[in-house]
């Protein structure tokens, strides 16, 4: 359903073994960490049948994975690589041509011709003509994958390349359709002390966007950085997150993180609703 890169630089026999590979992570992780699910389809595709029937949702398996549009794509690549420790699925890039154009794109070309503007100017990226290219990384988390995109100007380099548009000025997680990244750390990690590790690895490396917030008021980033050390984080002691604590944290490319706990009643909460949803995949696998 989309192009093949037309850049001689990337080897087709290695993208034919990653995304065989990468294909074999995804089914086994799918296995292991929701297990029944998907079932009604397992039994349909044995059976010869060609679509399962039933509500939308019982034909789903799950979140694959989470996107971020990025501007330097070898910058997020080692944040979530190097520092967050994620494993490199696959890679592929120089995507253009119609059909990938018109895949990613249709719904902002609309909307251009509706207000009869350039589609340049709500930044839809020329992926028909080919004078901006596509670029996407798959990076393995133990329960998600997160999928990193670069679009860039063709005379551009992969993965070092200038991106085809700026970032947005305005990220506050208040505003309609921001998305955040949540990840979940172990039970028995100190929440504040990984805060202020990720903090100073990401500041060797340069990485002098990613800030975590505080839990006191502060009002300049001098203040930030000189709040005591259990200001990284937000525990919550009632209510119906009793055992959730909390920080939001901005990332390389200005995205919104969040990084959570879940211990006490609300990982029973979780743990409930999980095992729940399990038994009610499998009733509809055996209906």
């Amino acid at each position: 359903m989309k192009e093949l890169p037309k850049n001689p630089e990337i080897d087709t026999g290695r993208r034919d073994a990653l995304r065989t590979t990468g294909t074999a992570v995804l089914a086994g992780l799918a296995a292991s960490v929701l297990p029944g699910i998907g079932s009604a389809t397992e039994q349909a595709r044995r059976a010869g049948v060609s679509e399962v029937s039933g509500s939308l949702g019982t034909r789903l398996q799950g979140v694959q994975h989470f996107g971020l549009t990025v501007q330097n794509m070898d910058r997020a690549y080692e944040f979530y690589t190097e520092v967050l420790g994620g494993t490199e699925v696959m890679r592929d890039g120089d995507f253009q041509g119609e059909r990938i154009h018109n895949t990613l794109l249709t719904d902002q070309e609309i909307l251009a011709r509706e207000r009869g503007v350039n589609p340049l100017t709500l930044g839809v990226p020329d992926l028909k003509g080919g004078a901006q290219r596509l670029d996407v990384r798959f990076i393995q988390f133990d329960n998600v994958v997160i999928e990193l995109l670069q679009y860039r100007d063709a005379d551009q380099p992969m993965g070092r390349g200038n991106a085809f548009a700026e970032p947005r000025d305005h990220m506050s997680p208040a505003y309609p359709r921001s998305m955040h990244i949540c990840f979940y750390l172990r039970d028995d990690v100190d929440f504040n002390v990984f805060i202020r590790d990720l903090e100073a690895e990401c500041a060797h490396r340069g990485m002098t966007q990613v800030r975590a917030n505080r839990v006191v008021t502060v009002a300049n980033e001098q203040q930030r950085l000189a709040a005591p050390l259990e200001a990284n984080s937000n525990p919550i002691t009632e209510g119906q997150s009793d055992g959730w604590t909390l920080i939001y944290c901005k990332g390389p490319e200005g995205e919104q993180l969040e990084f959570v706990k879940a211990l006490g009643p609300v990982k029973k909460t979780f743990q409930d609703a999980f095992q729940a949803h399990l038994r009610k995949s499998r009733a509809v696998g055996m209906g």
